[in-house]
């Protein structure tokens, strides 16, 4: 058996119609094409959504943890609003009160005498007995008054 082509087709047939018994090469190109578009998009949304997450852990921000979440609670919910509020807190420089806070408070407990070997045992039951202080020599009150008028 021969095939005949139809008397009304056309003897040159273009590349992109498959032949009869053959693999469709186009076909084949295109549905590689599509796989790797749409790892390419999905790879692309991956690291568009971890943006507020990259930021705040290059500039290595306080509120590192906070970001992460809300990227991760917009993820799974889909909730945009979450993913932008991750982005702005990524963007915004908190500022750091722990630290004066740490120095006040060892400080006052420098002021208190409350240091580890000052502490009571718990039986005590005695108060501590309050510290004087000295009077100041008016050598010293001078010089204080001096370095404050100069500040001044």
């Amino acid at each position: 058996m021969t095939e005949q082509l139809h008397p009304l087709a056309p003897h040159h047939l273009p590349f992109y119609l498959a032949p009869a018994q053959g693999t469709d090469v186009l076909m084949v190109v295109m549905g590689v094409f599509l796989v790797g578009t749409v790892f390419y998009v999905g790879v692309l949304y991956w690291r568009l959504h971890s943006l507020p997450e990259r930021m705040a852990h290059k500039s290595e921000k306080l509120q590192f943890e906070i970001v992460a979440i809300l990227g991760l609670i917009s993820l799974f919910t889909h909730i945009h609003a979450f993913w932008v509020a991750g982005l702005l807190l990524a963007l915004i420089d908190l500022p750091d009160f722990g630290t004066p806070l740490r120095s006040i408070a060892g400080s006052v407990e420098k002021i208190a005498g409350a240091s580890d070997a000052g502490a009571r045992p718990e039986g005590d039951s005695e108060p501590p007995q309050p510290t004087v202080a000295s009077e100041p020599s008016p050598k010293t009150v001078d010089v204080a008054k001096r370095e404050v008028h100069s500040h001044a």
